[in-house]
């Protein structure tokens, strides 16, 4: 892939994740982590509200023609999630009463409309992966 095209995605990713970010604190979630990665996984946000720690997944993506953001979270995405979401308990200890894994998609238009953004809470369980 092109390193034009590669930063213009990275630039996506991060715009989606702002956006994510911003929709969380409207909702009145503190961010404690954006992009905690290692070598074996990564989250993108992890979030937290009245005793509750949420992994958040975001997604994005351009126009519909290769379907929706959503459709991203297959079943080998969200065991990567899970997987970096028991390294960060293991290594993070966050003081929480639950765990709950949500995802934020984010469709970018390609005319000049405001991003589409779709929050799904509790979007998966650990016993799904």
């Amino acid at each position: 892939m092109p390193d034009r095209m590669v930063s213009r995605r990275s630039a996506l990713g991060q715009r989606a994740e702002q956006l994510a970010a911003d929709h969380l604190e409207r909702l009145g979630y503190e961010i404690f982590v954006r992009n905690w990665r290692r070598p074996q996984g990564e989250i993108d946000l992890v979030v937290g509200k009245a005793g509750l720690c949420v992994f958040v997944e975001v997604r994005s993506r351009t126009g519909a023609e290769r379907g929706h953001a959503l459709e991203t979270v297959d079943g080998r995405k969200r065991a990567r999630v899970l997987r970096a979401a028991r390294m960060f308990i293991n290594e993070e200890q966050p003081q929480a009463a639950a765990f709950r894994f949500d995802v934020v998609a984010v469709t970018f238009s390609l005319d000049e409309a405001p991003p589409e953004l779709i929050h799904i809470e509790d979007a998966f369980q650990t016993s799904s992966a």
